[in-house]
């Protein structure tokens, strides 16, 4: 758990976990029921019986059909659930998720449930570690072992209590039953694993890098909450009000600058594929288009978030920030969304080459920010996150916001895209080409019926050796095609 440390919370970053877990006990309680629950019977683990054993493939089959969800949904909830410590697995340890296959998991003791709110002390992960190391006979996990280390020289002046108490408890767990000695030591892991996760895991107890106090615990009415609670008073009295007439002319403004780009409201330019089957104006409008169209280049002047969301035009921006030798704050930009969005495999180390090529002293491609912010972005480089160059990212944003968007939309290089900037004229379909067009369309098939029609080919595949993966696919569409129209709806 998390030790609430001498830092001032200023009301905004305090939200409490408690309706969570009350939630998810709620779901634990009729996964639990006998008539309507996931179904648990005996299972076998190696060469031992284990009672009330659940299947990962029954959990998120269940959840799936409680909530009316899809199945990668179902495995979501199920690895919260996990994540959370309320079903612990009895095979893979060390990956607190839901396998939607026959492995074997368990309910949690209500009495290890997160929100009985018991105090995860030093000790007890101690004596923990102990009675591993004396099963394991000195044989732990690496993480195990440094925190063994640590803990023996940060309480040695206890620690041969702390190995009195492991052995009795080693050797009131021989004297059990070897199932129940199987369920009691996963249970005992899990909640460890949980508590204490190894260096890289993601704990789902933790609520934030930002937090500062126990989420399960009940805050005592100290000054400190009297203080917070003033301080976001006052910040919500000094936040600014709009009057409802400003609000409403904003909104007014917004939609008369967009109505002309919205295709439900304007007229879709050169033809609605949706009605005449034409596919001009999705080609038109692909993502890295060589010439866009006119509409989309005048999107690019409505604010510069619609210049960088756009991939068209952040490519026109980059050609012009590299004529004018600053396409460094494009390129680190872009670096921190990757990072921000991107895989959370290598996400140190991406940050570290972000950070040695844009902002370490003699960096091949240097970028200037104000002191406050590479301070706070180097401390938080210690310990790299997805949001660890936040503020260096903003500082960049607004710097290219204030600076160089306005340079651009003055520049040689967007006069020229909107001068070669194509307007695309209107295609006239008469009324007996747009019936017989709805007539020769055919409803398409299920995503789910046609991922089930690949994995069966790619089953057959497999058994009967090399086949012509092109051969294959034309004949699945062509299924498509054959496939008979639904019937008309009743009267």
């Amino acid at each position: 758990m998390t030790i609430k440390n001498a830092m001032r919370d200023h009301g905004q970053r305090y939200r409490p976990r408690m309706a969570c877990l009350k939630k998810a006990e709620a779901v634990l309680l009729e996964m639990q029921d006998p008539k309507t629950g996931v179904k648990s019977q005996l299972q076998r683990l190696v060469i031992t019986t284990i009672p009330h054993a659940i299947t990962g493939e029954d959990i998120v089959a269940w959840l799936a059909n409680k909530f009316n969800i899809s199945a990668e949904e179902g495995r979501s909830l199920g690895t919260m659930l996990v994540a959370l410590g309320y079903i612990y697995p009895l095979q893979d340890h060390k990956r607190l998720v839901v396998k939607p296959d026959a492995s074997l998991y368990r309910f949690q003791t209500p009495y290890f449930w997160p929100a009985q709110q018991w105090p995860v002390e030093d000790t007890d992960y101690a004596i923990y570690l102990a009675k591993r190391n004396i099963r394991k006979k000195g044989i732990l996990e690496l993480y195990e072992q440094e925190q063994y280390n640590h803990l023996h020289k940060w309480m040695n002046h206890k620690w041969d209590f702390i190995v009195m108490q492991a052995k009795e408890q080693y050797r009131a767990g021989k004297e059990r039953k070897k199932p129940d000695r199987a369920v009691f030591d996963c249970q005992e892991r899990a909640y460890w694993v949980v508590h204490r996760p190894p260096p890289g895991t993601v704990s789902g107890m933790d609520y934030g890098l930002d937090r500062l106090i126990d989420p399960n615990a009940e805050e005592i009415t100290t000054p400190d909450v009297y203080e917070r609670i003033m301080i976001f008073t006052q910040q919500s009295i000094m936040r600014p009000r709009v009057k409802s007439s400003v609000s409403i002319g904003a909104l007014v403004k917004f939609v008369t600058t967009h109505k002309n780009h919205d295709p439900f409201l304007a007229q879709c330019l050169p033809s609605n594929p949706w009605v005449t089957d034409d596919v001009s104006y999705w080609t038109l409008n692909m993502a890295n288009v060589e010439i866009p169209t006119k509409m989309r280049v005048e999107r690019w002047t409505f604010s510069f978030v619609e210049l960088l969301e756009d991939p068209r035009g952040r490519d026109d921006f980059r050609f012009f920030l590299k004529k004018e030798f600053s396409g460094e704050n494009l390129a680190f930009w872009e670096g921190c969304e990757d990072l921000k969005w991107g895989a959370a495999a290598g996400m140190s180390e991406k940050a570290q080459h972000i950070y040695k090529t844009f902002l370490a002293r003699g960096a091949p491609r240097w970028i200037n920010i104000d002191g406050t912010t590479m301070e706070a972005t180097v401390r938080g480089l210690k310990h790299p996150h997805r949001y660890v160059l936040d503020a260096a990212q903003t500082h960049i944003f607004m710097l290219m916001k204030k600076d160089s968007y306005g340079r651009y939309l003055k520049s040689q290089v967007f006069k020229d895209t909107t001068k070669n900037a194509i307007n695309p004229e209107e295609q006239k379909f008469t009324d007996a080409q747009l019936d017989q067009n709805a007539r020769n369309r055919r409803p398409s098939l299920s995503p789910i019926a046609i991922r089930q029609m690949e994995l069966e080919q790619k089953a057959k595949l497999a058994a009967s050796g090399p086949v012509d993966i092109t051969q294959v696919m034309s004949k699945l569409s062509k299924q498509g095609k054959d496939a008979p129209p639904p019937p008309p709806p009743k009267k």
